[in-house]
This record gives structure tokens, sequence and C-alpha cells, in this order.
């Protein structure tokens, strides 16, 4: 897909794993999945994710611009991001989805957030799992080495060197942070997914997005668990994929046992 900038993006679809129920005339759940800074749709952490949740619907994960096989360059969760999910969304409409449900994880979470607020092409519902409230945040040792990568020229170098991920250059302007449009999601259903674990965002940023939100908001806070796709467990999956599907219009859960990692059903994008 391409965005709206002319940015050429890549990912992968999972589909619908077997007995995926969809409503008569229609098709199961479609979710975008959104990853972290400096991930992609190549990392075994979203892979299995991807894996629980085609047990509800299709999983479409997109790369960031500036990472796995995207062009451009990473803008680290701005508006480039935004329109990155918008061009996600956009073709999943295009192929006949009709029941989207973005899914975005840290830098992903903060994306989604964005753009259900504020983006052009809206999805049905929306799970945030530990995704940052405001920007510049240097409250914890994993983000004060996240902000030396983006600040400094060795970091820069180190980031496409090392971890292969391309990054832009600093923001003109400052985009709005998620917690200043949040509340416009609603009504749309959106969930909140924070770890009392997180390392690089405290529970803090959930509760602040929370208020901000208001009653449209679901919250849950994970005991145990950690930080974005390397903190999600199946089960926490599962319950995600439950609550989307309960989210945008009930369908039965399938019987068959948990789905593994999709190395195997996982193929590109068109």
């Amino acid at each position: 897909m391409t965005t709206d900038d002319g940015v050429a993006l890549h990912g992968i679809v999972v589909p619908a794993g077997p007995g995926v129920p969809a409503r008569p005339g229609g098709r199961p759940v479609t979710f975008v999945l959104a990853h972290g800074f400096t991930n992609s749709t190549a990392r075994a952490p979203f892979l299995r994710l991807a894996g629980y949740l085609s047990r509800f619907g299709e999983v479409r994960g997109l790369d960031f611009r500036g990472h796995g096989r995207s062009g451009g360059a990473s803008g680290a969760g701005g508006d480039a991001e935004l329109l990155d999910v918008d061009a996600a969304v956009r073709a999943a409409r295009a192929d006949g989805a009709t029941r989207v449900v973005t899914v975005g994880l840290s830098m992903g979470g903060g994306a989604v957030l964005r753009q259900a607020a504020i983006g052009d092409h809206r999805p049905d519902a929306v799970v945030a799992v530990s995704a940052v409230s405001r920007w510049f945040v240097r409250d914890t040792p994993p983000m004060r080495r996240v902000h030396w990568l983006l600040e400094t020229a060795t970091g820069r170098r180190l980031g496409a060197r090392v971890m292969g991920v391309r990054l832009a250059p600093p923001w003109p302007a400052n985009p709005a942070a998620p917690v200043q449009v949040v509340s416009g999601i609603a009504p749309t259903p959106l969930l909140l997914v924070h770890g009392d674990r997180d390392a690089y965002f405290p529970l803090e940023h959930a509760r602040t997005l929370a208020r901000a939100a208001g009653p449209a908001a679901t919250v849950w806070v994970v005991p145990g668990m950690g930080h974005a796709e390397n903190g999600m467990s199946g089960p926490l999956a599962e319950r995600i994929g439950r609550w989307a599907r309960e989210a945008v219009g009930r369908e039965p859960l399938c019987e068959h046992g948990a789905v593994t990692a999709p190395t195997a059903d996982a193929h590109p994008a068109p």
C-alpha cells in the first residue's frame, strides 16, 4: 500500500484461522496490527501475536515507514505513523473488510489512538497496548536510551546500522499528543491495555489516557505484564480478540486450539 504522502509500505496478511465465522454475506473481523519502535512484522513476538489474533479474524500487520521492508524514514510516532495506519485501514476497506479493529503496540499504540481520533479512515474499534500519552518521555532508563538514539548523531547512526531503523529528521513542530486527541475517538469502542511492570511507560500513561478518553474507554491493567509485543502473552492476546469480537458485533469463537506463530501462513500483503 502507499500512504497519502507517497511512502510505500509492506506487511503481512495472516488469514483467519480455520472455523472463524463471518456474518452471512460478510467477513470476519480484520485486525490492523501496528508494531512498536524498532520492531517489525518479521519479529517473533509480533508473529506470535498475529497468530493468536487470527483465531478471531484476518490480521494485516504493517511495517511502519523506516522499519522492515517499508520505505521512507521513521517519524518515531508522529504524523508520519498516523498516515501509515490510515493507509493500512484504507487498504483493508478496499479489500472488502467490513469491520476493522486497529491494534497498536507502544509507538503503534500512540499511532492507532491518533489515527482513530483525527485520521481520514476511522476503524470500528481501537486497541492500544503500552501506549504513550505524551511526547518526550524521559522518566525511565529505557526511554532515556530511546531519546539518545533519536537525538544524537551517534544514536541515529547506530539505529540505522544495528537496529535497521531509518530515522527522519526531528519534527519541525510537535504534533498533538495522544492525550490531546483521544477524546475524539468516542463513540468508537476503545481498549487501553497496560502492564504494571512496563519499564518504558509507567501506568500513569494509561490512567491519563483513560481520563481524557472518557466513558467510551475500557482499561485493563495487566498484573506482571511488561512492555508491548515482548510483554504479550497468549491468554492476553486472546482476551483482546474476544473484546474486539464483542466490540464490533458478536461472533462465536472457533473451537479449535490456539494458533501458533504464523510463519507458514503469513504472506506479503499486496
